[in-house]
């Protein structure tokens, strides 16, 4: 039976603020309201559904695959937002990006502290 991921939640303590940030970032149609949720649209048909807690928040991983020109643009955003940003997910490399599997990645922080990555090549795509 094939599996496609549809969506998943991503807790946040401002979901509309959080979800305002990834589009604007990876230049996207802006969130939509369903309930309680601020629904982001990916182009592959995934959403991730920004919805509220009280909670403390434990920084999750997401990873997005952009073209070229998208990444110029967002490495542009980060650098206007004067964000923190890395090479490596172990945050060792400050202020750089990678060149992993021929294409370009960085890591950086969503607002509440969510690690957000964006890469141009799929890991492992130059493995023979």
């Amino acid at each position: 039976m094939p599996a496609q991921l549809n969506h998943t939640i991503v807790w946040s303590s401002n979901p509309a603020e959080s979800a305002r940030f990834l589009t604007e970032m990876l230049g996207l149609p802006p969130p939509v309201r369903f309930g309680p949720l601020h629904v982001v649209e990916l182009d592959n048909g995934a959403s991730l559904d920004f919805a509220k807690t009280e909670e403390t928040i434990q920084s999750q991983h997401y990873a997005f695959l952009i073209g070229e020109d998208d990444f110029d643009a967002v490495l542009a955003h980060i650098r206007e937002k004067a964000l923190e940003h890395w090479a490596d997910p172990s945050q060792r490399r400050a202020g750089q990006i990678n060149h992993n599997d021929g294409g370009r990645g960085v890591y950086f922080r969503g607002p509440d502290g969510h690690f957000l990555e964006v890469i141009t090549r799929p890991y492992g795509s130059t493995a023979g």
